[in-house]
């Protein structure tokens, strides 16, 4: 299969910065409370609809799945960058980490409980998200949960703004035209968190967190 640019200029991109990206976020959600709430929040929904795998896509160096772990999921981490499940593989020998593409997850229809994606989608060309969010109802079991983090857009006309991330080209998302996505594919928004830049973030962007569910039939709707 002939991998998308995006991907491939993301994974090398990922790659040449993991060891400064694992020291850098280490410690990432130490000073964030509310974000250590929505994900608290996640894992209990998790639990309440009948438990089950999680995975945490994107997952980089491990740090957010090894959360989850202490939450009391059975959580385990996907990335597309061999260097990044390197450095994750050796931080949590006792968790499972595999390299993978969100686009063409090697994991079985409706196997999962709840999936993460916490600023994984942000070098998604906007053409080519919706396949990612059709694989997160995929692989969700019917009542599963979806928790996806981003940065939202200035102007929410726009469904997408480019802006200049460090690593690899990236895009800012409207939360009411990527909610709508979700509920597009068959997942209902059930909450958000807005998250107001802190004084000391170099970007001062709002931080947005929807929660969305996976409707008990598990079929998704159509645009058709």
């Amino acid at each position: 299969m002939i991998e998308h640019d995006a991907l491939s200029v993301t994974r090398e991109a990922y790659d040449a910065a993991a060891p400064m990206y694992a020291q850098l976020f280490r410690d990432d959600l130490r000073d964030r409370p509310l974000d250590r709430a929505i994900l608290s929040a996640f894992a209990e929904v998790v639990r309440a609809s009948g438990d089950g795998q999680v995975a945490d896509l994107g997952c980089g160096p491990g740090h957010i799945t090894a959360y989850l772990d202490e939450l009391g999921l059975a959580a385990f981490g996907v990335d597309a960058s061999p260097a990044m499940i390197k450095l994750a593989r050796q931080a949590y020998p006792g968790l499972r980490f595999d390299v993978g593409s969100m686009a063409a997850l090697n994991i079985a229809d409706g196997v999962l409980g709840g999936v993460l994606s916490r600023w994984s989608i942000i070098h998604t060309p906007p053409q080519e998200l919706p396949v990612i969010v059709a694989e997160f109802h995929r692989v969700l079991a019917p009542g599963g949960h979806l928790l996806v983090g981003f940065s939202a857009s200035d102007d929410p006309s726009h469904s997408s703004q480019v802006f200049d991330h460090a690593v690899a080209p990236a895009y800012r998302w409207s939360p009411d035209h990527l909610a709508a996505m979700l509920r597009t594919a068959g997942l209902a928004e059930v909450a958000r968190m807005v998250r107001e830049p802190q004084p000391t973030d170099r970007r001062q962007f709002q931080a947005i967190h929807l929660l969305a569910r996976k409707s008990e039939a598990g079929s998704a709707q159509s645009n058709a």
